[in-house]
């Protein structure tokens, strides 16, 4: 069976987790992707761990190059690609003389995506940082946790996987864009702009209210912790669940489960009825065990579900019907049809089979994978 992306070759020169994920929903997807890696070491992801790195990597060849050592070689091997994958500190890949400007001159249908923490441009854009530090500039951070108390640090890495999928929807865009021009052209994503993203609605609506407005503070908002109705409650057995009733109609639903009709009139009250009710949500919720709570609201639609933790992901229904587990590899949101089960490939595993598509000889192979 064909996948979508067949016949598109990447070559991904990026490490850890942003760039190898949009990579690796290129490679589920059908393209070509070849994994351009240091020779010693490589991706620095290999040393957290095979299972860190096979969740990345699979369906992707790996082929191992020194970058200083042999730049002439990879303006030689991106002609034989359609997108390279970088993420490297801006600049870097400039003073190889392999920056988008170079590799452009050599292969003009190049599309070329960039992946950083502050972006190609700025002030800051040579600062060092990590996945927490990003949504903290982007103010995401800021706007998750309880009124009056810290900022809730999220689970998930926000900023990167954001970083990867804005990185895909640029890549896509640049793509078609050839079709029509025949060029290529420079992706340049900011994981701290792509994490900006998750509070686009309040942040816009806040610049266009100027200075009439309020500014964004966490615990405040209707989907940050504000109404009652639109929160995580705990349960007689120490376990969650997620109540999200946001609409009058479900809400209204919730309380009719609860036989607390009452709730509902202050419910949406954030001048103190909201606080007041949530109190009383909080006392109810923990009258009775997750499992006989889900029992209660079986039957009903209300935008009540329990939190699954550890495993029990794993286990969930839904998920497992839609095939997103298949066998011991998690499927990529995607679904287009079955998933190529390729493994993740040895560090430098198809370094002889790349170069001989791209045309080196078995001499210049030799001397690019001395070491």
């Amino acid at each position: 069976m064909s996948l979508p992306l067949e016949g598109l070759r990447v070559l991904d020169l990026s490490r850890l987790l942003p760039g190898p994920y949009a990579t690796l929903v290129l490679a589920d997807l059908g393209a070509t992707v070849d994994k351009l890696e240091e020779p010693q070491g490589g991706d620095y992801i290999r040393a957290m761990g095979p299972g860190l790195f096979g969740a990345l990597n699979r369906n992707k060849r790996s082929l191992t190059l020194d970058l200083k050592a042999h730049p002439a070689a990879l303006k030689r091997l991106v002609k034989k690609y359609d997108v390279v994958v970088e993420s490297f500190r801006p600049g870097v890949m400039e003073k190889l003389g392999l920056g988008y400007a170079a590799l452009a001159a050599e292969h003009p249908p190049l599309i070329y995506v960039s992946i950083s923490g502050y972006g190609q441009t700025g002030p800051d854009r040579l600062r060092a940082g990590h996945d927490l530090d990003y949504i903290a500039r982007a103010g995401t951070l800021a706007y998750g946790g309880e009124k009056n108390g810290p900022p809730a640090v999220p689970g998930a890495q926000v900023g990167d996987i954001s970083g990867s999928l804005f990185g895909l929807i640029g890549l896509f865009a640049a793509l078609y864009e050839r079709q029509r021009t025949g060029k290529g052209r420079l992706v340049d994503i900011s994981m701290t702009e792509t994490a900006t993203a998750f509070i686009h609605m309040h942040l816009q609506a806040r610049m266009l209210a100027g200075a009439e407005g309020t500014p964004l503070e966490r615990g405040t908002d209707a989907l940050n912790g504000a109404y009652a109705c639109y929160r995580v409650y705990e349960t007689k057995d120490g376990k969650y669940l997620a109540v999200g009733a946001l609409e009058p109609k479900f809400f209204s639903a919730v309380c009719a489960v609860l036989q607390r009709p009452d709730l509902i009139e202050n419910a949406y009250d954030t001048s103190g009825g909201s606080e007041q009710v949530r109190a009383e949500l909080e006392r109810i919720f923990k009258g009775r065990t997750r499992a006989e709570w889900l029992q209660a609201f079986a039957g009903t639609d209300c935008c009540v579900e329990p939190v699954n933790e550890g495993d029990e992901v794993l286990q969930d229904a839904q998920l497992k019907a839609r095939g997103l587990f298949e066998g011991d590899q998690l499927r990529t949101p995607v679904l287009m049809g079955p998933l190529p089960r390729r493994a993740p490939p040895a560090l430098g595993e198809h370094s002889a089979e790349v170069f001989t598509e791209a045309g080196f000889s078995p001499d210049e192979i030799a001397e690019m994978l001395k070491r």
